[in-house]
């Protein structure tokens, strides 16, 4: 029997039984296992080489994010309307057969957008070029779900479970556990919070069947047994995700306010151009990226070429940023804005620096 099979098994079992709590212990070991066979696929794919056309692209500009979606749902026409790449849009499926980059800027960043051929259902296992487009989506820093208003509500928790099945967890937090592999000892097992849906003897079991004799595990969250296994498993991707309901000129105003509502959504028109601009904005914040300007002594900052850094950067990320040896000849920066008491104030390698700061960093 091969792994597929194993998968498709397990799946059936998972679906045909109650959930109760007579139940929740089996339950657990079948995800366990399921997680072990879909690592496994996983993993095995890596290693065969397909021959033809490369799939992925170079990664480039400050940030990358790629469009995830069924066929026909508007991803090429967006992609054209954002960037000046040209993406065949068409009024049928599959028009996009490979991986389409473009790229836009927005407030001095650079923004890779990548338009992936429509996946469809059982992606996860390798169904279309579902693999391909999956493994792309774990290269970005956010994912962007293209759904269409018009049809049915069940094609978002479609694509999430298969999203789902190969490690990609969309806006969530990594689980709160403290989870490592010593050479001896056995397994120390400690929670300091009460947890209901997982325990000792289960996570023993899970640990077993992984062949881990030997671990340090402290439990900080009440997780569950999928939770778990993400940390025991260290190949989890959590990335944020921005749901884009596409096409909301042929749907009603009250249908439009609906979706609007959930969180993380934004509602647009590719066609009619109704609301792009909110959307780039809200891929911005998801981003959490800002601009840090530089100054030379004696001179004004030139705020026309901000450098791009993660929120939470400190001088040390902005001094990589302008040259990778800085760091190594740094005495002490200047900032002025508002991660400063006043302004100028004298700082460290380690001060975190705040969206338009202005930083001079002066040498040994």
């Amino acid at each position: 029997m091969g792994i597929l099979e194993k998968i498709q098994d397990i799946e059936t079992e998972i679906k045909r039984t109650q959930k109760n709590k007579a139940t929740e212990y089996h339950l657990g070991l079948l995800k366990a296992k399921l997680a072990k066979y879909r690592a496994q696929l996983i993993e095995g794919s890596k290693t065969k080489s397909e021959k033809g056309e490369g799939f992925d692209v170079m990664k480039s500009g400050d940030a990358r994010v790629v469009m995830i979606g069924f066929p026909s749902v508007g991803k090429s026409t967006l992609l054209s309307k954002l960037t000046p790449q040209e993406s065949i849009a068409a009024a049928y499926e599959f028009t996009t057969l490979t991986c389409v980059p473009g790229k836009f800027t927005y407030k001095g960043a650079n923004i890779q957008l990548l338009d992936l051929p429509g996946i469809i259902e059982g992606a996860s296992q390798g169904k279309g070029r579902g693999r391909q487009v999956i493994a792309v989506a774990r290269t970005a820093d956010v994912v962007l779900m293209m759904l269409d208003a018009t049809k049915s509500a069940q094609q978002r928790p479609l694509l999430e479970a298969e999203l789902e099945a190969v490690g990609i967890r969309l806006n969530q937090g990594l689980p709160n556990v403290s989870f490592k592999i010593k050479k001896a000892g056995g397994i120390s097992f400690n929670a300091t919070v009460k947890l209901n849906y997982i325990d000792q003897k289960m996570v023993y079991n899970i640990l077993h069947d992984y062949k881990i004799f030997n671990a340090d595990v402290v439990i900080r969250e009440d997780i569950n047994v999928d939770q778990f296994l993400d940390v025991v498993l260290g190949n989890r991707r959590y990335m944020k995700c921005i749901y884009c309901y596409n096409k909301i000129d042929q749907i009603s105003m009250e249908e439009v306010d609906r979706l609007a509502r959930q969180p993380d959504t934004v509602v647009v028109s590719c066609e009619d151009d109704l609301n792009l601009d909110y959307l780039v904005e809200s891929i911005w914040k998801k981003l959490n990226l800002m601009r840090v300007y530089t100054k030379k002594r004696g001179e004004f900052p030139d705020f026309d070429d901000g450098l791009i850094v993660r929120n939470g950067a400190t001088i040390e990320h902005v001094c990589h940023a302008i040259h990778r040896t800085l760091a190594d000849t740094f005495r002490y920066a200047l900032v002025w804005g508002t991660s400063t008491k006043h302004n100028p104030q004298r700082v460290g390698m380690s001060h975190l620096v705040h969206d338009e700061d202005v930083v001079q960093v002066v040498k040994k």
